[in-house]
């Protein structure tokens, strides 16, 4: 096999350390089991975040995902062990991860974790007509 889940997540150098921009990724095919029941269970990921020295590497983080594949984790549990594990390795000055879980017994599940670093001021937000 070419690749391997793995929880080793690479980064890379932001490029342009001096912006605040934001870079959203979907990950629409997350999957971990249930703790009490062993079955699967869904979830579409976006991770927001506003980086500062570092940037997230793709690769890494598809196969850091793919390594909850076999594990049982409550969804609060694993949304926020994934955040901080994320906010570990990059850094960033604000990061939002949301898990958007499917339908499990007629209840649908979303988590939203943020962190934001404690010196970083966001700008106002903009409005345009």
């Amino acid at each position: 096999m070419p690749s391997a889940p793995s929880r080793e997540l690479e980064t890379f150098p932001n490029p342009a350390p001096e912006r605040d921009y934001t870079i959203r990724i979907r990950v629409p095919e997350f999957t971990c089991l249930c703790p009490k029941t062993g079955q699967p269970d869904f979830a579409e990921l976006t991770l927001e975040y506003v980086p500062d020295r570092l940037c997230v590497e793709l690769k890494s983080l598809k196969l850091y995902v793919w390594s909850y594949r076999d594990q049982g984790a409550f969804h609060e549990a694993v949304t926020n062990l994934m955040l901080a594990d994320l906010v570990g390795a990059t850094l960033p000055r604000f990061m939002r991860l949301t898990a958007e879980f499917n339908v499990r017994g007629g209840i649908f599940t979303t988590v939203v974790a943020e962190h934001r670093a404690p010196d970083w001021n966001p700008a106002a937000t903009v409005l345009l007509p």
